[in-house]
């Protein structure tokens, strides 16, 4: 059983100094020259290298064998390496995948480094051959039931809660920083940041992020809080055409949550006018996206809809054309509303999603407003008090 497990790890810490080096030099290439030919051999031995990482982690919780002091090391490894990758696409911007690629490449020279380190450390003074894991190197007992318990219980009460705050702490940043601080998670629940902007010639604009789905109380003091004289810009694309097969609706959302439809209990006091534009006016492939999400939210994972997501081919430019349909044309649109209400009106009232905010922002500020008034209010409590009896 010794001989076994060491030539099994021989052959994982192996492929573990292979892979680092082979993913080093693939990123090199597509750096230097632009060249991608060995990506699929990098991701090829990256696959089996994590699996392997798996296997031999699980099996450090079954026998003692296995010196856990050299080996945890590598799972670490893994470990840190892709909860770094959620933190790319926050702060990333624009350029988050040549920041990925910056990252993989850092990875890839530390797992190689890690590696040779871990062969020095078991080999000492003696020559590098193989196996690189020789029996004296592993311990003498096959099976503890200490050693799995221990184990079982570091990765139940500390691994598995501490990854989870970190996936909530992740959330958290990228919904603060893709929405410049306009919606925030707090323990109570989410939250929005209502900002009010005023200009010198005595006109106000206060920018309401909104959300689709939220508990009914905040749609109520929200509409509530908005003066009768005031002009509301409503988001809310139209399909004047039929181009949408399945329409745009949060319903089967907001129950599975418990909440509610903002369609059904926003009602903002004031003048309502639209100021969203049409289906027409995206390009085919965001249309087409458009169709498959909102199947798969209004019937669920089923045959057919996994018969559609299979028969999806993204186009290669799908990303910026969503990003440009769903975010810049209609933030433009808006913003020529607004241009046109300012002349009529001195309160204008923009309750579109936290997503448009940012841009909306920078663009009246440039215009000569200036923030005057922040206030918050609770999209969805995470804990609701319980009625006093």
């Amino acid at each position: 059983m010794k001989k076994a497990i060491g030539i099994l790890l021989s052959l994982y810490l192996g492929l573990f100094i292979i892979s680092g080096f082979i993913s080093a030099i693939d990123d090199f290439l597509v750096f230097s020259f632009g060249l991608s030919f060995l990506m699929a051999i990098a991701a090829i031995f990256s696959f089996f290298a994590f699996f392997i990482a798996l296997a031999v982690y699980f099996l450090m919780g079954v026998t003692p064998i296995i010196p856990k002091r050299v080996f945890l090391a590598i799972s670490f490894f893994y470990l840190i390496y892709l909860l770094g990758m959620f933190m790319v696409p926050i702060y990333g911007g624009a350029n988050w995948m040549k920041y990925s690629w910056d990252w993989d490449w850092v990875m890839s020279l530390v797992q190689i480094i890690l590696g040779l380190m871990i062969v020095l450390r078991l080999k000492g003074e003696s020559k590098i051959r193989w196996p690189l894991v020789e029996e004296k190197h592993l311990g003498n007992r096959s099976f503890s039931w200490g050693n799995l318990a221990g184990f079982a219980l570091a990765n139940i009460f500390v691994l598995a809660p501490a990854i989870l705050v970190y996936f909530l702490l992740c959330a958290a940043l990228a919904i603060d920083h893709f929405t410049a601080g306009f919606l925030t998670v707090r323990p109570s629940g989410l939250t929005i940041h209502v900002r009010h902007y005023a200009r010198n010639d005595g006109r106000e604009v206060e920018l309401v992020p909104m959300a689709h789905v939220a508990d009914a109380e905040f749609y109520r003091n929200l509409s509530e809080s908005f003066p009768t004289n005031s002009i509301v810009l409503m988001e809310g694309v139209t399909d004047e055409h039929h181009l949408l097969t399945n329409g745009i609706s949060y319903k089967r959302m907001a129950h599975s949550l418990g909440l509610v439809e903002q369609k059904k209990e926003f009602k903002p006091r004031g003048e309502i006018i639209d100021a969203d534009i049409d289906v027409d006016e995206f390009s085919t492939n965001t249309i087409r996206l458009l169709n498959l999400v909102m199947l798969l939210h209004t019937k669920g994972f089923n045959p057919e809809t996994a018969m559609n997501l299979a028969q999806y081919s993204p186009a290669p430019d799908v990303q910026r054309q969503l990003f440009d349909d769903l975010l810049n044309k209609r933030n433009s649109h808006l913003l020529e509303k607004l241009q046109g209400e300012l002349s009529q009106s001195n309160i204008i009232i923009i309750p579109w999603g936290a997503g448009h905010m940012p841009g909306i922002a920078e663009a009246i500020k440039s215009d000569g407003f200036h923030l005057t008034e922040t206030k918050d209010y609770t999209v969805i409590r995470f804990f609701h008090r319980q009625p006093e009896k």
